[in-house]
């Protein structure tokens, strides 16, 4: 009788094989970003912008009757601002980009796969992205005097949950963007819809209970829920699992939109 034996010995050179094909073409895209001043801009200090303009905004608005401040307004707004300018937007450009340049289709004839290339082009965007909240959560609770998140973790599941579902939105978005130049008006109806209906500028929490139970099966509806409840410490296991199931969704959504839908060489 023959024992079958798994060699194994090859899964570790390959799994290396992955990671340095996957470094290599990160460290392409990351200098592509910084030599784009305008996208650089956007990443980088859009969100700043964006949080600074409803400062005075946030501040007439009746928080405290929702156990709210501006602090725990302004600090997740801010942090889905860097979602939706930092990451979804540059994501979308750069592919776009690179598609349009005939990129992706070079990339696809090498030795890199399907995934490891929409993983090499947003893995800088978003460790920026990522870096972004960091500071933004150290800083900006020392500046607006609203302390370190009560539940980090919550925070933490709530961006991590957005970056994937941002970089999947980016990839399908790139399936109605014939150019990099249409890419800043493809992605303005997920941006505005995501500003206007998510949580982010105005905080579901002062809404009406039948538009807020609307709005929040919006993408980034449940991201910014759970990382607002990390500020304020709320943990009601429904609402954490009811967050988590439409993040899922959409996150599954989105995938399904890329793997139908994404295109690897420009329209003829």
């Amino acid at each position: 009788m023959s024992i079958a034996v798994t060699d194994t010995r090859s899964a570790a050179p390959a799994r290396k094989g992955a990671r340095d094909r996957l470094a290599a073409l990160a460290r392409a895209e990351l200098t592509l970003l910084f030599r784009n001043k305008t996208t650089l801009f956007m990443a980088l200090l859009m969100p700043l912008i964006m949080a600074f303009a409803m400062q005075r905004a946030v501040s007439e608005m009746p928080l405290q009757e929702n156990g709210l401040s501006v602090g725990t307004v302004l600090l997740p707004g801010t942090l889905g601002f860097v979602l939706v300018f930092a990451v979804y937007s540059t994501v979308t450009g750069a592919l776009v980009t690179r598609r349009e340049e005939l990129v992706l289709k070079r990339l696809r004839c090498g030795e890199l796969t399907d995934r490891e290339i929409l993983a090499g082009t947003a893995l800088p965007t978003v460790l920026i992205g990522l870096a972004q909240c960091l500071l933004l959560t150290v800083c900006g609770g020392l500046v607006l005097k609203a302390g370190l998140p009560k539940a980090p973790h919550l925070v933490l599941l709530g961006v991590l949950l957005g970056m994937v579902i941002v970089v999947a939105m980016a990839a399908a978005s790139t399936a109605i963007t014939k150019s990099a130049e249409a890419a800043q008006l493809t992605t303005m109806p997920f941006v505005f819809v995501s500003l206007g209906g998510s949580g982010m500028v105005v905080p579901l929490d002062i809404l009406p209970d039948r538009v807020a139970s609307i709005l929040e099966l919006l993408p980034l509806s449940p991201v910014m829920g759970l990382v607002r409840d990390g500020w304020t410490g709320a943990t009601d296991p429904a609402d954490l699992l009811k967050r988590l199931v439409i993040a899922l969704v959409w996150g599954g959504l989105a995938v399904f939109a890329v793997r139908r839908w994404f295109r690897w060489e420009p329209r003829h």
